[in-house]
């Protein structure tokens, strides 16, 4: 039995799932081959539990965690409207090709549709090509002010060699 629920942080078991999801998706080579530090491991819940605007869901499959979404709420200034960022969407290798992501990504569409927002965004690795083929079943495409300037690009600076 699959279930996709909001997490509530403050208990053990979703704040090991997270944990648990985060380090194997670290360990992916989609995630940077190196699992979390930790740092991270002991104070990741914590730290996302101060911050309101950011939604975990958890996929359970049979009460074993099989997926996660981390999402984090934004401001269009152009909509002046928020919009929410999956940042991480994860689902383990042994629970792919089941249907999981498509659910996630429901249940982050639901809570996008009850915060107001104007749209979801993610950012995706252009390797990456199952992720983007299961984001453009969804209906997800590349994001463009003018097409004449192109698509937009996702750059980063990391500060202090973190990040």
């Amino acid at each position: 039995m699959i279930e996709i629920l909001k997490a509530d942080l403050t208990l053990p078991v979703h704040a090991d799932a997270t944990i648990k999801l985060m380090d194997a998706y670290a360990l992916d080579s989609m995630g940077g081959g190196q699992g979390l530090s930790d740092y991270v491991k002991a104070n990741l819940s914590a730290e996302l539990l101060k911050r309101e605007s950011i939604h975990v869901i958890l996929a359970f499959v049979d009460d074993e965690p099989a997926g996660l979404v981390i999402a984090m709420e934004g401001f269009s200034t152009f909509a002046c409207k928020p919009l929410l960022n999956i940042h991480d969407l994860i689902v383990l290798s042994s629970y792919r090709r089941k249907g999981i992501s498509q659910l996630l990504l429901q249940k982050v569409e639901q809570i996008a549709f009850d915060l107001g927002c104007c749209k979801l965004t993610l950012e995706v690795l252009e390797g990456n090509q199952v992720a983007q083929s299961a984001y453009k079943a969804f209906g997800f495409g590349g994001y463009e002010l003018n097409p004449q300037m192109g698509k937009a690009l996702f750059w980063e600076k990391k500060l202090n060699g973190i990040g």
